[in-house]
């Protein structure tokens, strides 16, 4: 499958809130969709779910517009949306079968989930009976149990212990493995980093960055080299100016120009004790700073 938003326009009274938006993902990965609170990241979500109209622009699935009737959409909402008082058991199979399910289908699918994520215990309780990581896991089942064809997950793993954030990303895997389009929505860099192959990143409405992420990191200059070393202190003075701290006994050398790296890292090696020498490659938390921080204009 290949999901594509090609130049998305909206705006709600006088507030331009997409402008020319193109996103694309596929099937089998995982795509990020980043952006500060108001860049549209949410717009563009609703607009793919048909939860209201673009101005202009189209929603394509493999080259055609979407039968909403058939597509299965699941969706994890950042802010979550279930009931408190009812049971657990009742409102899950209701919202299957709201997707499609029978209700016996509904109850199965429900069932094997609730054991998928160590939650069969929980069956018959009331939802504000839970903990509020059990609570997101059962919120995860409304997104999964009618087996959909696209997974939108907005701030997954937000509330969730490391236990449970482990058990969350082997489900993401298996639904990646299955040829799923996972698009994911977070503030938490490392999560995208850790599933996404591309990404894209919203400022004001447009699309500030997109593409693959190894792709985007591998043009950015590679001039700098990222060393630790016992003897940091006297590396810093040696090299002075065009060496920083940046970590416990980590430094950052700034070469005069790429080609540089090899002689330099001989130079290094040859006369200090290193534990460790590399390429500085920026995270992708570095490149969402570049690309959404107002203030790098400023300075």
């Amino acid at each position: 499958m290949r999901l594509e938003l090609k130049n998305i326009e909206k705006s709600f009274g006088d507030k331009r809130v997409l402008r020319g938006v193109s996103l694309q993902a596929e099937g089998g990965r995982a795509f990020g969709l980043l952006g500060r609170n108001g860049a549209g990241k949410t717009t563009s979500i609703r607009i793919l779910m048909n939860v209201f109209p673009a101005d202009s622009g189209e929603v394509l699935l493999d080259g055609q517009p979407p039968d909403y009737r058939r597509l299965r959409i699941g969706y994890l909402p950042e802010e979550r949306g279930l009931y408190p008082k009812k049971k657990i058991i009742e409102q899950l199979a209701y919202f299957a079968e709201l997707k499609g399910l029978s209700r016996t289908g509904a109850v199965r699918a429900v069932d094997s989930w609730l054991d998928r994520l160590g939650m069969t215990e929980y069956r018959d309780k009331r939802l504000d009976t839970l903990s509020k990581g059990n609570q997101q896991k059962i919120q995860l089942i409304t997104a999964l149990a009618h087996d959909p064809q696209i997974v939108i997950l907005d701030e997954p793993f937000s509330g969730l212990d490391p236990v449970n954030a482990m058990l969350l990303k082997d489900v993401v895997r298996e639904e990646i493995a299955r040829g799923k389009i996972v698009l994911f929505s977070s503030h938490q860099m490392n999560y995208i980093e850790e599933f996404c192959d591309s990404i894209a990143i919203l400022r004001d409405g447009q699309v500030a960055l997109a593409g693959e992420l190894h792709e985007i990191k591998r043009n950015y200059p590679r001039n700098r080299l990222v060393v630790r070393s016992g003897e940091w202190e006297r590396i810093r003075t040696d090299l002075g100016e065009c060496c920083r701290v940046t970590g416990a006994e980590e430094l950052t050398v700034t070469l005069p120009s790429p080609d540089d790296k090899a002689d330099r890292m001989r130079w290094l090696t040859d006369r200090y004790d290193i534990d460790e020498i590399r390429v500085f490659e920026p995270s992708l938390n570095d490149i969402f700073v570049e690309y959404t921080d107002d203030r790098k204009g400023e300075m």
